[in-house]
């Protein structure tokens, strides 16, 4: 697990822990459980929402490290001007690395799905919150393999990538197509800069 810490945003979304989990087992159950935490009421709800308060993103659709802080910056920043597009500041992450404005495709897309075998883990909160905490909570909802995120671009499905982004008809991307590093450099460049922009263009 690796933690990033913004000081210059306000307190409680300040820290920023984020994890990488391989070989996950019960994607399809952490799926169904997040969907019945939104729809509990009282008490119980409450407890529920608490236990899966992460943003749960599908990691084969992440380029890089930088591509992911910049989806994460971009839902810190709106969180912090009172300007989320979507109901938490962790599923702001999802609709920031969507191509479209389309919510409901960004938690389709980028959240965790059924099939789902790597997720990146992300939970915001104030520096209070300790890192061995935060890995204890999402040990008890994750099963899955506690991978370094380094080893990111081994799960990166470039195909999917190029294909949500509409990127196989560009020209610099097909310019590197032999060049497999070169390309991929690229696309991360390209999807990074649109994560980047994506507040402003809209």
């Amino acid at each position: 697990m690796q933690t990033f810490r913004y000081d210059h945003l306000p307190t409680e979304i300040s820290t920023v822990h984020v994890a990488l989990y391989t070989d996950v087992e019960n994607s399809a159950a952490l799926r169904s459980r997040i969907v019945r935490a939104s729809q509990l009421e009282g008490a119980e709800g409450d407890a529920e929402r608490e236990a899966v308060n992460f943003a749960f993103i599908e990691a084969r659709l992440i380029c890089s490290v930088l591509h992911l802080q910049t989806a994460v910056y971009q839902a810190l920043l709106a969180q912090a001007q009172g300007a989320l597009r979507t109901k938490t500041v962790h599923s702001e992450i999802l609709w920031a690395l969507n191509p479209t404005n389309n919510i409901t495709e960004a938690i389709r897309r980028y959240g965790v799905a059924d099939a789902s075998k790597s997720l990146i883990v992300v939970r915001i909160g104030s520096p209070d919150l300790e890192q061995g905490d935060v890995n204890e909570q999402m040990h008890k909802v994750v099963e899955g393999t506690l991978a370094p995120l380094d080893e990111l671009s081994d799960i990166t499905d470039w195909a999917s990538i190029k294909k949500y982004y509409k990127l196989n008809g560009e020209a610099a991307v097909k310019a590197a197509a032999k060049d497999p590093a070169r390309e991929q450099a690229i696309v991360n460049e390209i999807v990074t800069s649109s994560v980047a922009m994506k507040s402003v263009m809209g």
